[in-house]
């Protein structure tokens, strides 16, 4: 870290009702799941799919995202983490959210391909929404930037101090710096938020590709992995490795290659006429790509 930077100082985003308290995050978080409701909605209803399953999608990959980014957080991040409120990774979220999903499939006797496409687009949305929480409270910022656009969060989780960039996440401070300083780094959460824009709008425009259901959510896993890894090189990270990457790197290495294998498998395979259950069990012929 060559010098600092005044540039933009931020506030955390607090929104009161009553004597009732609520932070951006949770808000961004509420709104999320609830853009995603949307998206799934929307996307059964013009594929004529029952609209229904949106609700249990969501409910069930918004069980198994919480549990999954407490667990991925704990066991990667920090171990103490486990019985408090914060500390939650996007890659448990996602990981945990499909392993749900896979099980509400099965209880629900559908193909696991069936809806997948439908939940990659709106997971891509909600993300973008989701940033926003992120920088709403002043958390998942970058690393140190001397930048009239740099942004300083001297109340973030934690605030942008010199004793915290190299106590936290091993910045190393410029001489003679005062460790309560307050830095200006990378607001990455705002190029994430824009970043998940452009992966929904890439997959929205793709929404009737020729090849096989599953394809889609390939090509969201490979858009989100090469997203990740790209921005961990500006993000501080408390868990950069001696190789110089992140375990969130190595891990969307391992995501975008899945994706890959996703993509090659699924292609081309679409077939016109499939039985499509709706909430009671009944079926009812449609065209679609396959399952």
């Amino acid at each position: 870290m060559d010098s600092v930077s005044p540039g933009i100082v931020h506030r955390p985003f607090l929104f009161h009702v009553g004597d009732v308290a609520m932070s951006g995050y949770g808000i961004a978080m509420v709104m999320a799941f609830l853009i995603a409701w949307v998206v799934i909605a929307r996307e059964n209803r013009r594929r004529g799919t029952d609209v229904a399953f949106a609700t249990e999608i969501v409910l069930a990959a918004s069980i198994g995202g919480l549990v999954g980014s407490k667990l991925f957080y704990s066991a990667f991040v920090d171990g103490g983490s486990i019985l408090t409120s914060g500390g939650h990774s996007f890659w448990g979220g996602l990981i945990g959210g499909a392993f749900a999903y896979s099980v509400w499939a099965r209880l629900r006797r559908v193909s696991f391909f069936r809806y997948l496409d439908v939940t990659g687009m709106a997971i891509a949305a909600g993300y973008t929404v989701g940033r926003t929480g992120c920088w709403a409270i002043g958390d998942d910022y970058g690393r140190p930037w001397n930048s009239s656009f740099a942004v300083q969060f001297p109340q973030g989780a934690p605030a942008t101090t010199v004793g915290n960039m190299f106590h936290i996440y091993g910045v190393i401070p410029p001489p003679g710096a005062d460790a309560a300083t307050v830095i200006a780094v990378h607001p990455t959460q705002l190029y994430e938020t824009a970043l998940g824009l452009v992966m929904f709008f890439v997959l929205w425009r793709l929404r009737d590709n020729p090849h096989a259901q599953g394809w889609l959510f390939g090509l969201y896993l490979v858009l989100a992995g090469a997203e990740r890894f790209l921005i961990d090189f500006v993000r501080v990270v408390p868990d950069r490795l001696s190789v110089g990457l992140s375990v969130s790197q190595i891990v969307a290495l391992a995501i975008a290659a899945t994706g890959g294998v996703l993509m090659y498998a699924r292609r081309g395979r679409r077939k016109q006429v499939s039985a499509e259950p709706d909430v009671n069990g009944a079926s009812y012929a449609r065209t679609s790509p396959s399952a």
